[in-house]
Order: C-alpha cells, then structure tokens, then sequence
C-alpha cells in the first residue's frame, strides 16, 4: 500500500510541475525583450532582424541576403542617442545568422540605432562607418 500511495504523490507531483512550468517559462524559450527590423535606406522589404533575449546576448538573423561586392565586408554597428560613435560588433557573413556578447556595451535601449554597412574587406580601417548604409533600423522593446 505505501508503495502506491508513493506512485500516486509522485505522479501527482509531477503532474504539477508539468500543468505550471510553462506558464512560469520553466520550459518556454526566452521572448526577444528588444527586435529591430533592418531595411535598406529607400526601401521596406526587411533584410534583417535583431532580437535581443537578454541584455548580454542579441541574434543577427538574415531575411533577405544579397551579394557583397568583391573585396568589401558587411559591417554591423550600434549607436545609442546618448552615445557619442556607433560602436561596431563585428563582420558579418551575408545570409548567415550571428550571436554577438555585448558584455562590454550599456544594455540595448528602445529606439537605438543598428546599421549594416559596406566597408573594406577587413572592416572599417577608423573604427567608425566608412562605407554605404545597405541596412538600417531602430530598436522596439517587446
């Protein structure tokens, strides 16, 4: 009789466990808290999306990849209002989605600024953007 009645607590217990845990996001995976659609300057179509699920980690996800011109590199930057430079996280590969750590930058804020640009093959040689704008977009808190 213990033995059942054992069975029947932890089969209860689990039960439980499993009726809540999604709605405390146990099992749910982390919402964007921050998403930034990036278009070209003259048009609507995305080309990008930036989703930020916490403050140290955003994702870089292509929608829409196009050529990169021999010898040029994509460029992903960030600037917010208070910011005096945009600060550049790093080459991109066209079409491939990218985490980037933002453990040395302030949290992301609504509406800041995030831009791909054209630059040379290694990246911007002054450590702010050189080239054309291909993509732009602002910052929208979920």
């Amino acid at each position: 009789m213990a033995f059942w009645r054992f069975a029947a607590a932890t089969g209860f217990a689990a039960a439980s466990v499993m009726a809540i845990a999604p709605t405390v996001g146990l099992f749910a995976p982390a919402r964007p808290q921050f998403m930034v659609v990036l278009v070209a300057p003259q048009g609507t179509a995305p080309g990008w999306v930036v989703q930020a699920s916490s403050p140290q980690r955003l994702k870089l996800i292509p929608v829409a990849p196009e050529p990169v011109p021999a010898q040029r590199s994509l460029q992903f930057w960030t600037k917010a209002d208070s910011w005096s430079a945009p600060v550049s996280l790093g080459l991109v590969e066209p079409g491939q989605p990218i985490e980037i750590p933002l453990d040395k930058l302030p949290p992301i804020e609504p509406n800041q600024l995030f831009e791909i640009t054209v630059e040379p093959y290694n990246g911007s040689p002054t450590g702010r953007p050189t080239g054309p704008i291909q993509f732009i977009g602002r910052s929208v808190q979920l």
